[in-house]
């Protein structure tokens, strides 16, 4: 039996509902009960699902904080695989930031005060401050590699690592920074921009 695409259309809604309703219940739970107090059943429990049906969408509690870092890491691959045939590397990249800082902060489905709460928890509880750090690390070799894949024969290896690195290590710890100054949405854009700009100075040699 085929599904028509009506039928897959409700199911996806669906699963984004209950995706949604899970990270909605686990940061309601973190701000109230702390984040290493929190169950997996009392999240699941939160959100009216079974601990069964949690582990169809996390495997673990510290997936819900980085719920969409997939998603978005996939977008970046995608933007340096369709890169203009006369964009340099260091243009790619700055574009890769406004991605990151613009597009995902008016698409991102959480609120001001929810975004400083997830950021202050991965900034404090030891096993997130990890999964943190695994994740810009998985994040920068993948974009290096795509970067060298997009600039066959003009970009090594080793440059291509270098500039990922500068340049969103520079717009990690400035929006960072921000964040745990109780910034504004639009001042840790603001922060993340210039961090961009003067990072990006830097990488004009790369062509």
């Amino acid at each position: 039996m085929q599904y028509s695409s009506a039928m897959v259309g409700l199911r996806e809604r669906k699963k984004q509902r209950t995706r949604r309703a899970l990270v909605d219940a686990a940061l309601r739970l973190f701000a109230d009960k702390g984040y290493e107090e929190t169950t997996l059943a009392e999240i699941a429990a939160a959100a009216d699902v079974s601990t069964r049906t949690f582990f169809s969408y996390f495997a673990s509690k510290e997936d819900v904080l980085f719920y969409d870092a997939e998603e978005r890491m996939e977008r970046l691959l995608a933007l340096v695989a369709s890169r203009g045939p006369h964009e340099s590397p260091a243009d790619l990249l700055v574009r890769l930031i406004d991605e990151i800082v613009y597009r995902s902060g008016e698409e991102e489905d959480l609120t001001l005060e929810e975004t400083r709460l997830r950021m202050r928890l991965i900034m404090s509880v030891p096993p997130l401050q990890a999964r943190a750090l695994f994740l810009l690390f998985d994040t920068q070799l993948r974009l290096a590699e795509a970067l060298c894949e997009a600039y066959p024969g003009r970009l090594g290896p080793l440059d291509a690592a270098a500039a990922v690195g500068a340049l969103t290590g520079a717009v990690k710890l400035a929006a960072m920074a921000a964040i745990s100054r109780g910034a504004s949405l639009q001042e840790i854009s603001d922060t993340a921009r210039r961090a961009a700009a003067l990072a990006a100075s830097g990488l004009r040699s790369l062509g």
